[in-house]
């Protein structure tokens, strides 16, 4: 067993036998900088959050889940700072590129749509106003940069890189994931208006559904209750953080020496909620 990835959040290890642990923990990212407090908890709720989509959305595509039990895995994951947050999964091969469903007019999308500029090969014939729902939603991939920012890319790039099948097969399973999901949370009182998926190939050259889904680190998740269109609307993500870090001329300082209590009591306040309403607990 070793570790090969140490990132933002996750602790991957391969168990090179053609399995991996993938450990979630607390560590919050902002602007591309690890913030230097955790945020309690925060790591279990991902991994709730993702192990419950991956179940419910197994019928679209395969996932790379395996087991969420401990006594599933080495001796090493036995202990309770693992309980919760660990998961085994099957190794794959890692499409490269981050596949982004966008669902409302918001973010750099609104920015493009502002200047009358088409997005990522996207033209939009009616007017909208800032996150409101768009007709149907909208892929948008992005490459998967192993230093600094990834780069947004057209639909049309990935599947000419990839190939016109597999770049199809990921766009309608992206698509279906998205609108099935979006059903489930909006019932439950949150809007997912954007949300990014990463995909795998399995041994026998099957797409696999990977890494994280739909959590509120990988996701926009607004308050239905609270969503007005025209605005920013209300969040259950990590934009409570963002707004802190703006406000006090700290976003993307590498040199931030600590996040206020109030600050990290108040994000883990959010993302239990939006643990409580997707799974019900």
């Amino acid at each position: 067993m070793r570790k090969i990835i140490s990132g933002k959040v996750r602790e991957v290890y391969d168990l090179e036998d053609g399995r991996m642990v993938i450990v979630t923990t607390d560590r919050m990212s902002a602007f591309d900088v690890i913030l230097p407090t955790m945020i309690t908890d925060k790591g279990r709720v991902l991994n709730a959050l993702s192990n419950f989509w991956f179940d419910y959305t197994k019928g679209i595509v395969k996932n790379h889940m395996i087991s969420s039990s401990l006594d599933d895995m080495p001796a090493d994951f036995h202990g309770p700072e693992f309980e919760g947050r660990t998961i085994l999964v099957k190794k794959l091969r890692m499409i490269p590129y981050e596949v982004i469903v966008r669902g409302y007019m918001f973010g750099s999308m609104y920015e493009a749509y502002k200047k009358g500029e088409p997005f990522l090969g996207h033209k939009f014939e009616r007017e909208y106003k800032q996150a409101e729902k768009l007709e149907q939603p909208i892929v948008t991939p992005s490459t998967k940069a192993a230093e600094g920012h990834d780069v947004n890319v057209t639909l049309q790039y990935m599947k000419d890189d990839l190939g016109e099948e597999l770049g199809s097969k990921i766009e309608r399973a992206a698509l279906e994931i998205y609108k099935k999901c979006y059903e489930h949370a909006f019932k439950n009182g949150i809007i997912i208006a954007d949300t990014k998926f990463e995909f795998g190939l399995d041994e026998n050259g099957e797409l696999v559904l990977a890494d994280e889904v739909l959590t509120p680190d990988s996701s926009r998740f607004w308050d239905a209750e609270k969503y007005e269109v025209g605005g920013s609307p209300a969040s259950y993500d990590k934009q409570f953080v963002r707004d802190w870090l703006k406000a006090n001329n700290l976003a993307g300082d590498p040199n931030i020496k600590a996040i206020p209590d109030d600050v990290v009591a108040r994000t883990a306040q959010i993302y239990r909620e939006c643990e409580r309403r997707i799974c019900g607990k």
